[in-house]
């Protein structure tokens, strides 16, 4: 086959597409019928493209779609593989245009496993947390036969749903089952979105892809640009990837929490050997053996982190971002991207994707953008606010929303004594305080492992007060936070937030810097986004796990630069940010695992 890219076509050639009128808790697979394409068309600019006839193309499929809104007449813009009706022309198709970068061989995408598994396993491989890392990484060992254990903290999803739902609508946190925590993971309750900017020359994304519309996620998003499922969607998904795992000899089991790591150092090496496993609903503590163990524990999963620095295991901190999400109203930013094919069915919600650098030196950018979607409590830990952003499928709720975020580094991280007593445990947080002071003696920029966590739980709980101490959220209008006065009273924009937001100055819910940086950016986006900065916009804080506040380093075999049989991966570890960035780090780690059992070896350890 070849693939032809750049095939444009207006936007009126486009079949209209029907969407739900409104979202609502019973989405289903009918809420929006399967996108038409314009094959006709395609098929004759394709013919037009390599110089043939029409006759001449015996079949063509659309590989990838998008739109570009540069214009004020909107064009999608299709990749597609053609497959001729002489197949001794495509050789010479291909010699006559190989300098054309938009006319290129169709390539192989299949997935092959790396692996199978040898018919006596003593030991089978554990996988901690079941979000999209642990998820593709259960079901990778699964299908090469493997028959992993999975080890989730939170619940299943269906029951996570309605401990989410606790706290959105009673105030009521469930600190184990929450956006956070739960089959799924924090992916399940977002947009969904299905992109990444990752290199990916395996294409290892399209594995993911697949499996998801395998496990009854909408097939358009193995086509479509900025592919997403939606909350709804996945919930059903996410089951049925549990399921297609169980029924391959997998087992996962839920309300199990990683307590600590068993590691034998015989001779100065470092090997695992066990965990300890608390059960959640029995209150019972066991032991598990295990030489293999992908961690793939999210962003979240704090006291885990604690404890495997506890025990040894190679961390250092890394940057990430805190700031605020902002809602408009959709129909704005449709206007100002989209212009006069604002409301169009094909269209939908239009997105955003912004950034500007601050006089200060600080990046201000939007994340998470989530179009027709709503904010969301996102905390997962008592008396502390978090906020998030999700969408349905349709993407048809009233307001649009993203974070916008500034960059924080590890020589911005608190780590005093008294800020690690504020974090952490008393006799935790004075080992930590001590290990900071001698590694500063050592290195004045040196930041603690763990001192991101100070930051972020500082900047929560203070949110969690801004708020009235009832998990509302602190907010402000745009106008009022540019100009530094405190809101009283909301606009045009009312505030998704659930369970509610408490109005008033956010200056004081973020580092000044954070402050100074946005209040210079919300105007210049203004300029890019007609509306961006209107008065009545409302901010809501805090957002502060854009990512995780560290990394634990792996080498080329993927496992822990200082612990054997330990492999890191996925947002937790510092090596993912998304659903589908996860999912692949997760494949990555299954074939590093399978390779080792396939040829039936025990890590080697690692010298210290």
């Amino acid at each position: 086959m070849i693939r032809l890219s750049e095939l444009k076509l207006p936007l009126l050639a486009l079949p209209a597409a029907s969407r739900r009128a409104a979202d609502a808790p019973a989405e289903t697979d009918a809420d929006r019928v399967p996108v038409a394409h314009p094959l006709t068309a395609l098929r004759q600019l394709a013919a037009q493209t390599l110089g043939l006839a029409e006759s001449d193309v015996a079949d063509l499929h659309v590989f990838k779609r998008s739109f570009d809104a540069r214009q004020a007449d909107i064009r999608a813009v299709y990749i597609v593989d053609v497959t001729l009706r002489d197949p001794a022309q495509e050789a010479a198709l291909l010699e006559k245009f190989k300098a054309n970068p938009h006319i290129q061989p169709t390539p192989d995408m299949t997935y092959h496993p790396v692996a199978q598994a040898p018919a006596s396993l003593p030991l089978r491989p554990v996988v901690v947390g079941f979000g999209p890392c642990g998820i593709f990484a259960a079901l990778l060992l699964a299908q090469m036969g493997f028959k992993p254990i999975v080890l989730e903290r939170g619940r299943p999803v269906r029951q996570r749903t309605q401990d989410t739902w606790g706290l959105w609508r009673k105030h009521l946190l469930t600190p184990e089952s929450n956006v956070q925590f739960g089959e799924g993971g924090a992916g399940t309750f977002s947009d969904g979105k299905l992109w990444s900017q990752i290199r990916d020359p395996r294409h290892l994304g399209r594995k993911v892809m697949e499996e998801f519309v395998a496990a009854g996620a909408p097939p358009d998003i193995l086509f479509e640009a900025h592919p997403h499922i939606g909350t709804f969607k996945l919930v059903k998904v996410v089951e049925s990837l549990r399921a297609q795992i169980i029924a391959l000899g997998g087992e996962v089991r839920f309300e199990q929490r990683v307590i600590d790591l068993q590691i034998d150092n015989t001779h100065g090496q470092r090997q695992v050997r066990g965990l300890t496993v608390l059960n959640q609903a029995t209150g019972q503590t066991g032991e598990l053996r295990a030489d293999q163990v992908i961690l793939a524990l999210g962003h979240s999963a704090r006291d885990t982190f604690a404890m495997l620095h506890e025990r040894g295991v190679a961390m250092q901190a890394k940057p990430f971002s805190v700031g605020f999400r902002i809602e408009h109203p959709q129909s704005v930013i449709d206007r100002a991207l989209w212009g006069r094919h604002a409301g169009s069915s094909v269209l939908g919600a239009a997105a955003y994707k912004l950034v500007h650098h601050a006089r200060n030196g600080r990046a201000v950018y939007s994340f998470c953008m989530c179009p027709g979607g709503t904010v969301v409590a996102a905390t997962s830990e008592p008396g502390r606010v978090v906020t998030n952003g999700m969408s349905q499928y349709s993407r048809n709720e009233r307001n649009a929303n993203a974070g916008i975020v500034v960059n924080i580094e590890p020589a911005d991280f608190p780590q005093e004594t008294a800020d690690f007593y504020k974090a952490f445990e008393p006799l935790a947080a004075a080992k930590y305080a001590q290990e900071a002071i001698e590694s500063r003696a050592k290195d004045a920029h040196a930041a603690h492992p763990l001192a991101g966590i100070n930051l972020q739980r500082a900047l929560e709980a203070n949110a969690y007060l801004l708020g009235g101490s009832n998990y509302d959220a602190p907010g402000q209008l745009v106008g009022d936070f540019i100009a530094g006065r405190q809101s009283t009273a909301f606009g045009s924009v009312l505030p998704s937030y659930k369970p509610g937001v408490k109005l008033g100055d956010l200056h004081t819910a973020v580092p000044e810097y954070v402050v100074a940086a946005m209040r210079e950016a919300l105007p210049v986006f203004g300029k890019k986004i007609r509306g961006f900065d209107m008065a009545d916009a409302v901010l809501t804080g805090v957002e502060t796990r854009t990512s995780s506040p560290l990394r634990m380093p792996r080498g080329e075999d993927f496992q822990s630069t200082n612990t054997a049989g330990l492999y890191p991966g996925g947002e937790g570890a510092g090596y993912a940010g998304g659903i589908l960035s996860a999912g692949v780090d997760g494949i990555k780690l299954a074939e590093a695992v399978a390779r080792a059992k396939s040829k039936g070896i025990i890590n080697t350890p690692l010298a210290i």
